[in-house]
């Protein structure tokens, strides 16, 4: 299997995060001219929550630099040990799925259960991807 294969849903992931930092930078600016809000106003976490009414997007993009960074580095592992599968390719896509159905709730209606589901299912497949990439480099147990 061409060892590239693994970088494709990491590339996937790169663009989810540049798809709401886009949404996220529309809204905002948006929102900050409708209601005249000068951008000394926002220049901290803390003051942007008290003049945004709306920071789901701000929140995913947050979202994206905390458990996806597992994701790249096992990619980046994968890549680099030659550790490469179908299992694993596969799995990693199924992540970026996950991902990207957490951020369209998040982002959207946000319906935290229905968001939860889809974080706790890319956590699980996270951990398989680790479990199998694990055991391959330290037992070479292939799957």
């Amino acid at each position: 299997m061409d060892k590239t294969q693994i970088l494709y849903p990491m590339f996937g992931m790169v663009l989810l995060t540049i798809l709401v930092a886009i949404r996220m930078y529309l809204h905002r600016i948006g929102f900050m001219k409708t209601h005249r809000i000068h951008p000394q106003k926002v220049q901290t976490r803390t003051q942007s929550l008290e003049q945004l009414t709306d920071t789901r997007a701000s929140d995913n993009y947050l979202n994206l630099f905390e458990m996806p960074v597992l994701f790249y580095l096992a990619c980046i592992t994968i890549y680099i040990t030659n550790c490469n599968s179908r299992l694993l390719v596969a799995l990693a896509w199924a992540y970026v799925i996950f991902r990207a159905t957490h951020s369209i709730i998040h982002c959207s209606y946000n319906k935290v259960m229905h968001r939860f589901v889809a974080f706790v299912l890319s956590a699980i497949v996270l951990l398989f991807i680790w479990l199998i990439l694990v055991n391959q480099i330290l037992f070479g147990i292939q799957l």
